[in-house]
């Protein structure tokens, strides 16, 4: 059976890192704080929440990309597995320019 690659859940939460609250995305899933750009690490595929890890995925880097601004790469604090994602119309813009700059 083939599972689908994308599952919409767009839902509000409390970021974990900086504790702020995160309303839905409202244009497709939300899944990282736009404050301080941290996600949880709970899915294997978008927004099906099939991971057990449940680490924080730390913002380590952001790329420019011509379609979408930018591209957020994460590394997971619990398991290290890294990650991309982009970003979303509500980021800071501000720390996701600062963030081009690799660690």
């Amino acid at each position: 059976m083939q599972t689908k690659r994308f599952t919409k859940l767009d839902e509000g939460f409390t970021c974990e890192h900086c504790g702020r609250e995160v309303a839905p995305l409202g244009y497709t899933s939300r899944d990282h704080c736009p404050h301080c750009l941290y996600s949880k690490h709970v899915d294997v595929l978008p927004g099906d929440r099939a991971n057990t890890c449940g680490g924080l995925l730390r913002p380590t880097q952001t790329l420019p990309d011509p379609k979408r601004a930018f591209v957020i790469l994460y590394r997971c604090e619990k398991c290290g597995q890294v990650h991309r994602n982009v970003c979303a119309r509500d980021d800071d813009e501000d720390l996701l320019i600062r963030m081009t700059v690799a660690e």
